[in-house]
Parts: C-alpha cells; structure tokens; sequence
C-alpha cells in the first residue's frame, strides 16, 4: 500500500545522464531528503546522472524500453506503470515525453510538464505539429518553465493559461561554486594535464551538435593567433570525436584540452578566466550560473535567457551565434584583465541574489506538497 505520509513523485526522462533538468531534480531530491519518494523512468535506460542522490534518498530507477513508431504499444506500456506505481503526481520533462500526457489521459494521475527548451532540430523555430500537441495534450496539466522565453513561448503559442504555468527559474548552490570555498583557497593554479599557456578559456557542456563546440574552437583559433591562451572543454559525448578532429585540423590541438566527464565540476570553473557558451539553443543553462557563482566573466551567443541572466556589464558579451562575433568577444576580455575581474565579480553577486537554490526550493516546495494543481 502507498504510505499516504510521504509524496510519490514519478519523474519521467528520456534520459538520466547529465543535463540541466536532471541536475535540478538531483538538488531537489537531495534538498527534500527522505521526506518524498521519487521513482525516475529513463527511456533509453541511462542513469549514470544518479549517482549524485544522496544514498539515504527513497529513489527506485526504472529502465523502460521504448521503442520508435509503436504509439499504441508505448501508451499501453507506459499506462501500465502509471497503475502499477499509483503515483501522486506524474512530472514529464521536456518533449520527448509528452506521450506519457496521452497515457494519462484524462488526468490518471495528476500531471507537471517540465519543460527546459529545445533540442537541435527546433533551434531555429519550432514545428508546428508539436505546438498544436502542446496545445491539446497540456490544457490541464501544471506548466513549469525555467525562462521568461520559455514563458512567452507557453503562453502565446501552446496557449498553457496563466492558472496553469509557473515560472520558476533554476538556481544555484552559490557558496559551493565560489571561488571564495575554503576547499580550493591553496593548490595549484593549473590542474594536472591541461594544455598550453596563457588565460583559460573553459566550458562545461555535454558534447553534442546543438552546444555547438565547433564554434568555440573556431573562435579559439582565431584568438590564440593574437594571443596565448588556451581553451578547455569540461564533459563527454557524441561530438567528442569530431571536436578532436576539428581542433587537430585548426592546429590547435596542443592548447586545447578535453577533460571528459567530471562528477563534480565546482572546482574546476574556478580556474577558469572566461567562461563561454556558443549554443544553437539553450533557454536558462545551469552552466552559466555555476560559472558566475565562480565569479567568471561570461562569452556567450544570445539565445534563451543568458542575456537576462549575466549581470548587466556582462550583456556586451552575450552575442550573435556567429564565429566572428564570438571570436570578438573572446579577444575583447581577454585583452582586459581588470573588466574580467569586474565583471566576475559583479557576476558572482549578482547569481547570489537572483538565483541562489534556496529560491527554487520554496517554489518546488509548493509543487511538491501537492498545492496549487486540482486533480
């Protein structure tokens, strides 16, 4: 029998290796503790982002094999773990879940759609049969949206009514980013391994073809032939192969350094001089806040909310997704020690303010405790 005591939260991913919305739900559940029981549904069956839950946690992985161009045989699947689990509340993130929406329909289980923004085929508009789908299958469910782009978008052209969407944007654990952590005030500037001299430019991303890592390479090039420095790309994944490539044709390889995946990346964006996102689509990207919290000017291309999230001296930097405007950026700040310092700096106070954890906590509490969605 469910204990009536504890919430039973069913999350639903197409997958549960790193990324922005599994971070999130890592903080969360972390945050509540024991005091919520959360079974997650990978679809293609990967877990390696679950490593970072407390081991004291309620948590029950369940891998689902799903398969292409079978809808009817993925409803009936998929109704059957809504039934067998008796959730409380079924969360979805993203689109490449919405078919759990068509299961649960009318409302098997009360429904939050989670939604973080676009993959690679939607970065420059979306389709229309998935606006007319959000549209339909989406009227009673709670709406969560971490941008005011994202916002917008669920308003005017999915029509998610204003009783229905919440805006609640991702935070950060501010103090455990900072530079000022006691744990990295001594050691060496430079870990073990990386390449070249000169200023560091770093990324956190997972590779693949809509992070386009190809455009900071090509940008990098650029600058190290004006000036020494050195480029870092933090996280593994489809691209990797074809990013070597490119840096060994662009002759940059010896000042470019991949690290692959790292578990816990706070240490490592302190080392960092810029921090630089050149995405074809990204709506409020964790990466940027853990790098302003630290204190890390930011290079970014415009897209989603980056522009509304860096501090205000930051925003000349957040450009076209272009090769020569981030290439402009990047030499501009290298070329100033001290705007780099001031703009980190007011990066770092301003992340504290408007986008520390604690604030998306309250919020996710009201979600949580089964306030503010009629079943």
């Amino acid at each position: 029998m469910k204990e009536k005591s504890k919430p039973h939260l069913l999350h639903i991913f197409n997958t549960f290796n790193p990324g922005g919305a599994q971070t999130r739900l890592v903080a969360l559940a972390n945050h509540f503790g024991p005091s919520l029981r959360h079974s997650i549904v990978a679809m293609d069956g990967h877990f390696s982002c679950a490593e970072k839950f407390d081991p004291n946690l309620d948590i029950t992985l369940i891998p689902l094999e799903v398969r292409k161009n079978t809808l009817v045989g993925n409803l009936k699947k998929f109704r059957g773990v809504l039934s067998r689990l008796d959730a409380d509340r079924l969360i979805t993130h993203n689109w490449g879940t919405i078919e759990w929406a068509v299961a649960n329909w009318p409302l098997f289980v009360p429904h939050i759609h989670v939604e973080d923004g676009f993959g690679p085929d939607e970065a420059n508009g979306q389709f229309l049969r998935r606006i007319l789908a959000r549209r339909l299958l989406l009227q009673k469910s709670l709406v969560v949206v971490p941008s005011l782009t994202l916002a917008r978008i669920a308003r005017h052209d999915w029509h998610i009514s204003a009783s229905r969407l919440r805006f609640v944007p991702n935070g950060v654990d501010c103090e455990r980013f900072s530079r000022q952590n006691p744990e990295t005030t001594s050691g060496a500037r430079q870990p073990q391994g990386w390449q070249g001299n000169g200023a560091i430019i770093g990324t956190v991303a997972t590779l693949r073809s809509e992070k386009n890592l190809s455009r900071l390479i090509r940008a990098f090039a650029e600058v190290l032939k004006k000036m020494p420095c050195r480029l870092v790309i933090v996280g593994d994944g489809s691209e990797i192969v074809s990013l070597k490539a490119l840096a060994a044709r662009l002759e940059v390889s010896n000042a470019v350094t991949f690290t692959g995946h790292i578990n816990d990346p706070s240490p490592v964006y302190r080392q960092f001089d810029i921090f630089a996102l050149t995405s074809d689509t990204e709506q409020m990207p964790y990466t940027v806040l853990e790098a302003m919290a630290a204190g890390c000017p930011i290079v970014a291309t415009d897209v989603g909310d980056v522009r509304h999230m860096v501090a205000a001296p930051n925003r000349p930097f957040v450009v076209a997704r272009d090769d020569g405007a981030v290439t402009s950026a990047l030499f501009e700040l290298l070329s100033n020690k001290e705007l780099q310092r001031t703009i980190g700096n007011v990066n770092a106070r301003h992340v504290e303010v408007a986008y520390d954890q604690r604030a998306m906590f309250r919020a996710f509490t009201e979600l949580y405790q089964l306030r503010g969605l009629s079943s």
